[in-house]
């Protein structure tokens, strides 16, 4: 009996060909190891008519419209690719309705609709496949909810944008300000035309709140993680990380303890023996600790056309071959049949952790012991302090830097806010959270 499954594609952007370059140019090569015909069937696109692609000639149905394919009984898996959260919605809720099993790359959709859309395909007995949301090519997703099923897992660190991380390299290795590196990061392609998702924390949040809710078996939605982005670096805070044996990366973390858990986002100083300091350029990695299993880091291409497309065909891969044994979900869609009861989301202001300071303050007698009695009086105690020569850029300005010991987030908050009040402070105070010393 020949085993055939059949797969329809909405959207055919860089992802969606990167899909169908996989499936089409491996065929023989799942064949061999699957023992399925795994045939992409149909593509739907809105400009699908005006595409030249060598692919789209083997391709039965090519459409504008994508509820024929949601629609048609050969059909077994929907495969959406749009991006963003409206007309990907639809095509999502449309497809698990119709029973068809579905595979996304869509994080900032099931970020912000995971809490209905899982449900539904629950209740509809079909499968998800999302292990392209996070990490791009690294396997993670089905990692976590298989191979490391037997552990509590305590905590997660993770570089999962690789413009962020490309943005910060490039500062750190030239000493470029921010706004140079992105401009070029944006000529060369690794930077959207517009940014704000990658390097305002945003993209990295949506895919923490994925690792995180099938790490500590409860749905965290987007909202509930604090975001932070990197805009507000400057070449100054990264030759200071140095001096210190640190670099900065923008990390995502999530922590558990016992019933409370930490999810944020933000620029993170960590010293430089730390393995995710290592990680640079467009590169992804993500770090788990797990109580039985111990530490484990994976790590790879974050984006891109081919290491995406072979996320999204390994789902397909893992969906057909669970439909061939007539198994409709073997595993749970986040990797848990209970979810966890109780669990709490600690707030960034009651999270320990030590700090790095950057202030611009008058060149001026007395600032420093001022700022000092702020600091004593909100009850920051401080390891090291610097003073550096005066800033091109901010006339008059000196900047004083502050390195604390950990204390709750709560101190610093109120500290700044009335150091930011002083006249003699000449703009906003950066604060960079301190892991890993």
């Amino acid at each position: 009996m020949n085993k055939v499954v059949n797969v329809g594609i909405i959207g055919y952007g860089v992802v969606g060909k990167g899909t169908v370059a996989a499936l089409i140019d491996n065929f023989d090569t799942v064949k061999r190891k699957t023992g399925i015909d795994i045939i992409v069937k149909g593509i739907a696109d809105i400009n699908i008519d005006k595409i030249k692609d060598n692919y789209l000639s083997k391709i039965d149905i090519l459409t504008k419209d994508a509820m024929e394919l949601i629609n048609n009984n050969d059909i077994h898996i929907i495969v959406e690719l749009v991006g963003g959260y409206t007309f990907a919605k639809d095509f999502v809720k449309a497809a698990l309705k119709n029973k068809k099993h579905v595979v996304t790359a869509n994080k900032a959709l099931l970020a912000a609709y995971g809490s209905e859309i899982f449900p539904l395909a629950y209740e509809n007995g079909v499968d998800i496949g999302f292990e392209a949301s996070v990490g791009g090519g690294i396997p993670i997703i089905r990692v976590m909810k298989e191979d490391l099923a037997v552990n509590n897992i305590n905590e997660i660190y993770s570089i999962i944008n690789g413009t962020a991380n490309y943005i910060l390299t490039r500062m750190t290795e030239e000493g470029k300000e921010f706004g140079e590196v992105l401009k070029d990061a944006q000529k060369q392609g690794y930077a959207e035309a517009d940014p704000t998702f990658d390097i305002e924390g945003i993209d990295s949040a949506h895919k923490l709140s994925i690792l995180s809710s099938i790490a500590f078996s409860t749905v965290v939605l987007m909202d509930k993680i604090f975001v932070e982005g990197i805009s507000n670096i400057k070449p100054i805070d990264i030759a200071i990380a140095k001096e210190f044996g640190c670099v900065i990366k923008l990390l995502a973390i999530a922590k558990r303890h016992d019933n409370n858990i930490e999810v944020r986002v933000h620029p993170t100083m960590i010293p430089t023996t730390n393995t995710l300091a290592q990680v640079n350029g467009v590169f992804n990695a993500v770090y788990i600790k797990s109580d039985k299993t111990g530490p484990t880091l994976h790590y790879g291409k974050g984006a891109g056309s081919e290491a995406t497309g072979a996320a999204v065909a390994g789902d397909i891969i893992n969906i057909a071959r669970n439909t061939i044994q007539g198994i409709n979900v073997r595993v749970p869609v986040l990797g848990y049949v209970e979810k966890e009861k109780n669990i709490n989301i600690i707030d960034i202001k009651d999270i320990y952790s030590a700090f790095y300071m950057r202030l611009m303050v008058e060149d001026m007698p007395g600032v420093l012991a001022q700022v000092g009695l702020i600091l004593a009086n909100n009850g920051i105690s401080v390891s090291s302090a610097l003073q550096r020569e005066a800033d091109v850029d901010c006339k008059g300005c000196v900047p004083l830097v502050f390195m604390t010991h950990e204390v709750i987030g709560s101190s610093i908050i109120n500290a700044v806010k009335e150091i930011d009040a002083k006249s003699f402070v000449k703009e906003k105070t950066v604060i960079i959270r301190v892991e890993g010393n």
